[in-house]
């Protein structure tokens, strides 16, 4: 790596060892201990997984808009975990959550009916993104259909765990999602020469030998993984996919062997920041760390929307 990619690696773990410390106060073993630091590892976890996500969704589209949250990962990923938590509650499958298995089932059939339309020889990027969309108001309904039809008391944890939460006590969830997304990760990553490759078009990834339907089937199924147990864990929590990846490109290029890497390590100390945020910005409350991600992340898939449609002009 380069000096500026060095920084960035430092600058990440700088936010990592300081954010459980913020904001100041008296010292106490059990806050320090029990709360913020799984809370901020919690953070890192699911942001560099949503980081990397975003990343490697865009390599594959070759499309900076594409991301789990305009594919309709997330969507599906919420959608499976709301509808566990509603019609089951807490229950657990084979030592796992039921939140985390329908969420996983949820975000892999959205992933799979968006790769089916890729595949399609006449289907366009456009096309994608608009199946996404359209796939994530459908699940959105849905998910609201259920909260409905809910008792008032999972209607409000439903709704609560809908604007994304990271508080937890103790290191249960961390040490369960742990596993999960550094399978998702060295997934991805698996095939990084094959995704710079794709980065450049179908045609060019072709040409060096890039079996495109294994590589893209297997990659979005381990975005899948990841996102899915972020969103059962954590519900959804947007937009860290888009943000990161710009972010980085804009630092230190748009190299994939660069890009991917740091893209999981930047998301991880952004989404901790992002809490930290959530955790200072109103005395003595704590806004969802969703909201916090969403208010970044609307106004800038806006910018890059009307960005490309100038492009397109020119």
């Amino acid at each position: 790596m380069n000096a500026r990619a060095w920084s960035a690696l430092v600058l990440a773990l700088a936010v990592l060892g300081l954010a459980p410390w913020l904001p100041a106060g008296g010292w106490d073993e059990f806050v320090f201990w029990q709360l913020r630091v799984p809370r901020t590892l919690m953070a890192f976890l699911v942001g560099a997984t949503m980081g990397l996500a975003g990343a490697v969704y865009q390599s594959l589209f070759a499309n900076p808009l594409a991301t789990p949250d305009t594919l309709g990962t997330t969507a599906g990923a919420a959608l499976g975990a709301l509808a566990a938590l509603v019609l089951f509650g807490q229950q657990q499958w084979v030592g796992l959550p039921l939140a985390v298995a329908f969420a996983f089932a949820g975000a892999l059939l959205v992933t799979a009916i968006v790769v089916t339309i890729a595949l399609h020889g006449r289907a366009r990027i456009n096309d994608v993104l608009l199946a996404g969309i359209a796939i994530s108001l459908a699940a959105g309904a849905l998910a609201s259909g259920l909260q409905f039809t809910a008792d008032l008391m999972s209607t409000f944890q439903a709704v609560r765990w809908s604007l994304g939460n990271l508080a937890q006590v103790g290191y249960q969830k961390v040490l369960l999602l742990a596993p999960l997304a550094a399978a998702a990760a060295a997934l991805m990553l698996r095939n990084l020469r094959a995704l710079a490759a794709l980065a450049a078009g179908e045609e060019q990834a072709h040409a060096q030998g890039v079996d495109v339907r294994r590589v893209r089937g297997l990659t979005l199924g381990a975005g899948a993984l990841g996102v899915g147990a972020c969103v059962a864990l954590c519900g959804p929590i947007a937009f860290v996919g888009l943000i990161v990846p710009h972010l980085v490109r804009l630092a230190l290029g748009a190299s994939r062997r660069v890009l991917l890497p740091l893209a999981w390590l930047w998301g991880g100390a952004f989404l901790v920041v992002c809490d930290v945020v959530s955790r200072v910005v109103l005395p003595q409350r704590e806004l969802p760390v969703g909201v916090i991600t969403a208010a970044l992340g609307a106004p800038l898939l806006v910018w890059l929307i009307a960005h490309q449609g100038r492009r397109r002009q020119r």
